[in-house]
């Protein structure tokens, strides 16, 4: 058992070592120091995807928009008013005001509250504490206004995230894959590009990532194939949260001190 235990433990230095490489290469920078991990909330802390979808579907349809709850893991990351205005465009070439948008949005966020559950992701708390343990700085980056989640946040994860440490939609003007949520979360940090990982669960949100020039991490919790990840650029990709927490704290090492 210990030997098998240190053959994964060689692989994955070897995985991570190789990744960064490639990310050093493709960035132009110089070094990566780890300081911060910015990290996205549903699919990430939260295993809310099917219940978010099933929202979508229902306030969608009643607006004669023909769509299916799998589309919806492709747009997780951008903010709901964006999501609105690409399906109305999409099905009426019909353009909304910000306004009437918002109002749309909230039919979303209604259903969502009275169908949807709050699941906690396995794993996602083994993930918080090796980072914690670490010392290393943790910013929320969501795509996502949705209060039920985001109120839960300090109980369902005590201490991971600070009131001033957190990046919604209602703080973007650009949401998912746009750089500015990362380049947010990078100020809110107090760190440089290559002292950030990403976590993330969607294609959007790795490619956001990517942009910001943050080292970008993909773990897939929902039904989207690996393949997407490595199309959105993912410098590395894991199979699952609870995969991810049993690598990360050999990760950390490697990524903290580049050995």
């Amino acid at each position: 058992m210990k030997e098998q235990i240190s053959i994964q433990d060689r692989e994955l230095a070897e995985e991570a070592k190789e990744a960064l490489a490639r990310y050093l290469a493709r960035t132009g920078w110089k070094k990566f120091h780890l300081k911060a991990a910015l990290i996205d909330m549903d699919g990430v802390l939260y295993d809310s995807m099917k219940y978010h979808t099933l929202a979508w579907v229902k306030m969608m349809t009643e607006m004669g928009v023909p769509c299916t709850r799998e589309e919806f893991y492709a747009y997780e990351g951008m903010t709901g008013t964006a999501t609105i205005a690409l399906l109305l465009k999409r099905a009426f070439g019909k353009v909304l005001s910000d306004e009437e948008l918002r109002e749309k949005y909230k039919i979303k966020t209604n259903y969502f509250k009275l169908d949807g559950k709050k699941e906690l992701m396995p794993g996602a708390d083994r993930m918080l504490k090796s980072l914690m343990d670490a010392d290393i700085d943790r910013v929320l980056v969501t795509g996502s206004a949705q209060s039920t989640l985001l109120g839960s946040l300090d109980g369902d994860y005590p201490g991971a995230f600070t009131p001033e440490k957190r990046v919604t939609a209602l703080d973007v003007k650009h949401g998912k894959p746009d750089p500015e949520p990362y380049l947010k979360g990078q100020l809110k940090a107090g760190a440089k590009p290559w002292e950030c990982m990403v976590i993330e669960n969607a294609p959007l949100g790795v490619q956001s990532g990517v942009a910001s020039g943050s080292f970008t991490v993909a773990v897939t919790t929902g039904p989207i194939e690996r393949e997407k990840f490595v199309e959105a650029g993912a410098d590395m990709i894991f199979d699952s949260m609870p995969e991810f927490a049993d690598a990360l704290p050999q990760l950390i090492d490697i990524l903290k001190n580049n050995r």
